[in-house]
C-alpha cells in the first residue's frame, strides 16, 4: 500500500481523516482552480442524488411542488429586509460586469432565495383561496466562505430550500415544524443518525427569521453538525416585497411565510457519524451500491463458470431491490477490488470461487464489521435484503449510543469551560453538554467565549429548571452546548 493509500487514524487527527475518507471514497475533490468550492465526484454524487430522491417523495407526500428561480438576485432585494442584508452581506458574492458592461444594477449570486421568490409571491397570490402556496427548490447556491472544508462548508454548494406562505401565523408554524420532522425523520431512519430537534437562539437564528429550528447531529469526535433549519419568517418577507392577500372577510392582509433547507452536508454527517478507520462506511438506505460481487479464480478454465454463477447471483438480488456490482476487472487482483469496495463503503462484499461453487455457498463480508460468514446460494436472495436492514439499525443503535454516552450535564461555568478549551475538531473529545441559560445574550456571550454554541434550546425537555450557568439566574429548562461545524 502506498502512502496516498493510507487513512490517517481518527485517534491522530480526526480532520484529516475526514478528508482522506473522501479522497479514498472518490466522493470529491477541490476544485483547485475556484477557490473553497469542490467537484462532486459520480460515487459523492450517487449518495447525493438518493438523498434528494427520497427527500424530494417525502416533499410531494406533503404537497409541495418542485420549482426553479433565477440565481442572480438584484442587490436592492436583499436591502428590503435589514436583518437579511446585514446577515449575509459578509458572504454574498455580487456580479457588476455583464456583456462586457456595468450593470445598471448589481446581482447577488444567490446565498438563499427568501427576497426573489417573495417577489414572485406578490405576483402569484391574490386571495385566501391561493394559500397556502408550498413551493421547493433544487439548486446550488453561493455563500463565499474563507474558511472551507468538502461537503462541510463550501462557497459553492447544492441544497434544497423550501419556501411557503399561509393565511395565517399558524398555519406557518405548524409547516415549519411538520418539515423539522420530516427533516428529523430522514436523518434517523435513512442516514441512521441521531437528532435532536430544537429552536435556535436569537443570536443564532436565521437572518430575517422570527424563529428558527433545527435538526443537530453528534459526529464522531463529538462535535455538532447542523444537519437541517426550518424558519418562521412570520410577515417580515411579506412585508417586505408587499405579498398580500384578500381573506374571507375581504380585508388585505400579509402572508405568513417559511423557509426550510437541507444541503450536501449531509454528506459529510454521513462520513463522520459511520465511517471507520478503514475509509467510508455507509447506512445500506443510502448506498448506491448495496453489493459488491468479487469473482475470483486461478485457472481460465474456472472463469465462466465464476462469473456465471456472479451474474446469477447478482440477477436475484436485484430483483430484491439491491443493487449490486460485479467486479470482472481483469487487470486487478482480488485483493485490490476489495479494497477498492471497502473504501467506497458499499455495505456488503461477496467474495465467489470455484470452491465456492463447489461447496454452494458464498463468503459474504460486512463493511461495517470485520467478521466473514458464509451463506448458502438458495439463501443469499432472502438473507441480504435482510441484513442491510440489520446493518441499517445496527448503524443508527451505535450512533445513537455515543450521543447519549456523550451527552452530559454541568453546573457551573468554571466546570463547563474547563471542559470545552481543550476540546477541537483534530483531537476529539467533544460533548453535547446540557447547561442550564437563563436567555440573556450576556451570558451566551461568555459560553461563546470557549468556541463552544448553544447549538439549540430542544423541543422535548431534557431536564428540570435550573440555575444560568453564567450568572446563577433561574433557568427554565437546559440549552444543548457544544463546539460545532
Amino acid at each position: 500500500m502506498s502512502s496516498i493509500d493510507k487513512i490517517t487514524p481518527r485517534s491522530e487527527d480526526y480532520a484529516t481523516w475526514y478528508q482522506d475518507v473522501i479522497r479514498q471514497a472518490d466522493l470529491a475533490e477541490p476544485a483547485e482552480v475556484v477557490k473553497g468550492c469542490m467537484v462532486i465526484k459520480p460515487h459523492g454524487y450517487a449518495i447525493w442524488e438518493r438523498i434528494q430522491a427520497q427527500l424530494d417523495r417525502r416533499f410531494k407526500e406533503t404537497g409541495h411542488k418542485n420549482a426553479y428561480f433565477p440565481l442572480f438576485i438584484p442587490e436592492s432585494f436583499l436591502k428590503r429586509e435589514a436583518q437579511h442584508v446585514e446577515g449575509f452581506s459578509p458572504e454574498l458574492a455580487v456580479v457588476t460586469i455583464g456583456g462586457g458592461k456595468q450593470l445598471e444594477e448589481a446581482y447577488v449570486v444567490r446565498p438563499t432565495s427568501e427576497t426573489i421568490i417573495g417577489h414572485f409571491f406578490s405576483k402569484w397570490i391574490a386571495s385566501w383561496r391561493d394559500l397556502p402556496l408550498l413551493i421547493n427548490q433544487w439548486a446550488n447556491v453561493v455563500r463565499w466562505e474563507l474558511r472551507t472544508r468538502m461537503f462541510l462548508r463550501t462557497s459553492e454548494f447544492l441544497w434544497q430550500e423550501g419556501h411557503t406562505a399561509h393565511a395565517s401565523h399558524d398555519d406557518a408554524i405548524a409547516e415549519v415544524r411538520r418539515m423539522l420532522e420530516v427533516y428529523a425523520e430522514f436523518a434517523e431512519g435513512w442516514m441512521a443518525m441521531p437528532v435532536i430537534r430544537g429552536r435556535k437562539t436569537e443570536s443564532e437564528k436565521f437572518a430575517g427569521a422570527v424563529t428558527s429550528y433545527c435538526i443537530e447531529a453528534m459526529m464522531q469526535n463529538g462535535y455538532a453538525l447542523q444537519a437541517g433549519t426550518s424558519h418562521d419568517l412570520g410577515q417580515n418577507f411579506g412585508k417586505a416585497f408587499d405579498v398580500k392577500f384578500q381573506n374571507q372577510e375581504k380585508q388585505l392582509e400579509y402572508v405568513w411565510q417559511t423557509s426550510w433547507g437541507v444541503s450536501t452536508r449531509l454528506i459529510g454527517g454521513l462520513i463522520m457519524t459511520h465511517s471507520d478507520d478503514d475509509g467510508l462506511v455507509l447506512p445500506p438506505r443510502l448506498a448506491p451500491i448495496h453489493v459488491a460481487v468479487v469473482p475470483i479464480y486461478k485457472q481460465e478454465a474456472e472463469r465462466q463458470s465464476v462469473y456465471e454463477k456472479a451474474d446469477a447471483i447478482a440477477a436475484d438480488l436485484r430483483a430484491r431491490g439491491l443493487s449490486v456490482e460485479v467486479d470482472k476487472r481483469e487487470e486487478y487482483k482480488p485483493g485490490f477490488k476489495y479494497f477498492h469496495w471497502e473504501k467506497r463503503g458499499v455495505p456488503v462484499r461477496i467474495e465467489l470461487g470455484p470452491r465456492d461453487l463447489a461447496q454452494g455457498t458464498a463468503m459474504i463480508k460486512r463493511r461495517d464489521r470485520k467478521e466473514k460468514q458464509t451463506v448458502p446460494f438458495a439463501e443469499l436472495a432472502t438473507a441480504l435484503p435482510a441484513l442491510m436492514e440489520t446493518i441499517q439499525s445496527e448503524l443508527f443503535a451505535a450512533a445513537r449510543q455515543r450521543l447519549e454516552a456523550n451527552t452530559i450535564s454541568v453546573e457551573s461555568f468554571e466546570e463547563f469551560r474547563a471542559l470545552m478549551e481543550p476540546i477541537t475538531a483534530e483531537r476529539g473529545g467533544g460533548k453535547f453538554v446540557l447547561a442550564p441559560w437563563c436567555g440573556e445574550r450576556a451570558c451566551e456571550d461568555r459560553i461563546k467565549e470557549t468556541k463552544a454554541t448553544i447549538r439549540c434550546v430542544p423541543v422535548e425537555p431534557r431536564g428540570g429548571a435550573g440555575r444560568c450557568l453564567v450568572c446563577g439566574k433561574p433557568s427554565p429548562e437546559p440549552v444543548i452546548v457544544a463546539k460545532a461545524y
